[in-house]
């Protein structure tokens, strides 16, 4: 493992496995990237959220950059958990906005793009009609990234 990509939500599960690709990349002196990931709808929400703030307030806001968010809220989640760890641990953050159906495709390029060999992800536990109706975001990554995935179950 050279580059491993950890991609996050803030769940008790994300926060472990973080950890432990945090130890893991310590140990091996590997690069980690921390991967944060917002919706087109959570944009929107946040956009509407700020103009009503706007209307009560008489205040105005600058447009939230999306990535940016996303990307803060990565590094933010990381600090977090890395401050728990005996040995400090170095990390770059990157965020994506993706639509829940894309999210696989965005999560790959974005290792791609890195240039990561390892992805650590959460999946989630589904019957097997579940996944065929719905599809599966990890088990997308598992068939479709060329390099090591690492899967917790949530």
């Amino acid at each position: 493992m050279e580059h491993a990509l950890v991609v996050v939500d803030d769940t008790e599960t994300h926060r472990t496995l973080l950890a432990e690709a945090g130890r893991l990349a310590g140990d091996t002196g590997a690069n980690l990237t921390v991967l944060g990931w917002i919706t087109p709808d959570q944009v929107d929400e946040t956009a509407a959220n700020l103009e009503a703030i706007e209307r009560v307030e008489g205040t105005s806001y600058s447009e939230p950059d999306p990535t940016a968010t996303a990307t803060q809220f990565a590094r933010q989640f990381a600090e977090d958990v890395f401050e728990s760890l005996d040995a400090p641990v170095e990390f770059t953050a990157d965020g994506v906005v993706s639509k829940d159906a894309e999210r696989a495709d965005a999560i790959i390029e974005t290792a791609e793009r890195l240039g990561c060999d390892h992805v650590f992800i959460v999946g989630r536990r589904r019957s097997p009609t579940g996944k065929a109706v719905f599809g599966d975001v990890a088990q997308r990554v598992l068939l479709n990234f060329d390099g090591t995935v690492t899967l917790k179950m949530d």
